[in-house]
């Protein structure tokens, strides 16, 4: 693990538990070898209620997500992060040129949050949805459930030492 994520979990509360996470992202708009070059970046461009809720309710600076990548030849988890920030607002919601602007959206009321992550490791390897779907211990995985479409949710930490376990 890197000295930063070290120290981010080192600065949680004691006592705090960590939240495991996935997070997708499409590489070929942002990768985890990008993600590995930049060290910390915005998360941003979330536009789903559910999961904005999950960000400005749920995350925590400490807990932990495997970046996921989707929407690409062969999806899969790909690398560790960790959560660099306390929920604030995505400022591309504000920026009229920008992908992910929302014109109802204000600064007083700003709809749309992200966090900062971190990175901490590629995996070893990936592991594909293929590989990830045929495990009969991830069959509850939420990822491999049909319909879900959320770019983040909570993995549960037996669902996380399972896909690590696959490395």
């Amino acid at each position: 693990m890197l000295e930063s994520a070290t120290r981010l979990l080192a600065e949680r509360p004691k006592g705090a538990d960590v939240t495991y996470w996935l997070m997708k992202s499409e590489p070929d708009g942002y990768s985890i070898d990008d993600l590995e070059r930049d060290r910390r970046e915005p998360w941003d461009g979330i536009r789903n209620y559910q999961a904005r809720n999950m960000i400005r309710d749920d995350m925590k600076v400490g807990d932990r997500a495997f970046f996921y990548h989707s929407s690409c030849k062969v999806p899969s988890v790909v690398g560790v992060m960790t959560i660099a920030s306390a929920a604030y607002p995505d400022p591309t919601q504000f920026d009229p040129d920008a992908e992910h602007f929302d014109a109802k959206s204000s600064k007083d009321e700003p709809r749309w949050l992200l966090v900062d992550v971190a990175f901490e490791r590629k995996l070893n390897r990936p592991i594909t949805l293929k590989e990830l779907k045929g495990h009969p211990g991830l069959s509850d995985f939420r990822l491999n459930q049909r319909g879900n479409r959320l770019s983040i949710f909570p993995v549960s930490e037996e669902h996380w030492n399972l896909v690590l376990g696959l490395e």
